[in-house]
């Protein structure tokens, strides 16, 4: 048994080398079609990429001087901004501060507009008063008076007669 075990073995294992080396062949065989192709692509790579290429290197080296140009001109814009911006914001705060002092003053000239006319209101009150108390109530004293003279004078003259009944004229006719 030992005998056809090891042809058993042998045979298998020359089967499994035979199956091996169809696969290293069909491996090389795959290989070497992809590597022909690839050779292909890089050559068509090479004739369409190539002039495509030195193109492209020539419109750079072109453009190097317009570019830098470009650039030395951007950062001077960038400069001429920022100085600019500079500029525009100390003015900004300048017209603020104006502006804010120019509030503050008015709201002063408001206040001190406010308390002259109230104190002038409240002289007008005082006048007014002085008036009442100063002319007017003698006014209306001057005016009773004359009243009670006219009518003293009409009763001794006769031409008015009491009333019996002590109805006279009403007071409030002979206040102004």
């Amino acid at each position: 048994m030992d005998d056809n075990l090891l042809r058993i073995f042998i045979a298998v294992t020359s089967i499994a080398v035979l199956i091996q080396a169809g696969i290293l062949v069909a491996l090389f065989l795959t290989v070497r079609k992809s590597a022909a192709k690839m050779e292909a692509l890089a050559e068509e790579v090479k004739v369409k990429a190539m002039p495509l290429i030195q193109t492209v290197q020539a419109s750079v080296v072109e453009l190097r001087p317009k570019i830098e140009e470009i650039t030395a001109k951007v950062a001077e814009i960038s400069a001429s901004v920022a100085d600019s911006t500079t500029t525009v914001k100390n003015q900004i705060n300048r017209i603020d501060a104006t502006i804010t002092d120019t509030l503050d003053r008015a709201r002063l000239q408001v206040i001190r507009a406010d308390e002259l006319l109230s104190k002038a209101i409240d002289k007008v009150e005082q006048t007014t008063e002085a008036v009442q108390r100063t002319v007017t109530s003698p006014l209306r004293q001057v005016n009773g008076i004359v009243a009670a003279i006219h009518t003293g004078v009409e009763v001794f003259m006769g031409q008015k007669k009491r009333p019996r009944n002590g109805a006279g004229a009403p007071q409030d006719e002979m206040f102004i």
